[in-house]
């Protein structure tokens, strides 16, 4: 088997699914026994000493969208999931199906702000995580 360059493999990666992907990371972390989250950094407290840096609160920066339920406007919050994502319909409807869920994972405050409101306008019930 010839050897893919970074560039055909993310070639191939921008063909997969959300759900196509995940499974691949999920097989990915198995076989070579890793862990494709991302490291935490965590900083050193100030000359303020312990108890200063055990007040501070580290504002999150990474969001997951999970939809809680889809409501009555289900084929709404289907059009807003396939909005969102790269979804395709069938799949789309499967995570509304499948609810609670998470619509996107690592999203920034402001994506994920945008697509809670998206979702709750079209009749979801969401949550930030």
């Amino acid at each position: 088997m010839a050897k893919l360059s970074t560039e055909e493999l993310l070639e191939a990666f921008k063909e997969l699914t959300l759900i196509e992907l995940s499974e691949f990371v999920k097989k990915f972390e198995e076989t070579f026994e890793v862990t494709a989250a991302a490291p935490v950094a965590v900083a050193a407290p100030a000359a303020g000493g312990a108890g200063a840096a055990a007040e501070e609160v580290e504002e999150k920066d990474s969001f997951d969208v999970v939809l809680e339920a889809a409501g009555d406007k289900k084929i709404q919050v289907i059009k807003e999931v396939r909005a969102l994502t790269s979804l395709g319909l069938g799949e789309a409807k499967a995570l509304v199906d499948g609810a609670p869920s998470t619509v996107l994972e690592g999203a920034n405050k402001e994506t994920a702000d945008k697509a809670k409101a998206q979702l709750e306008e079209a009749g979801a019930t969401v949550t930030l995580k």
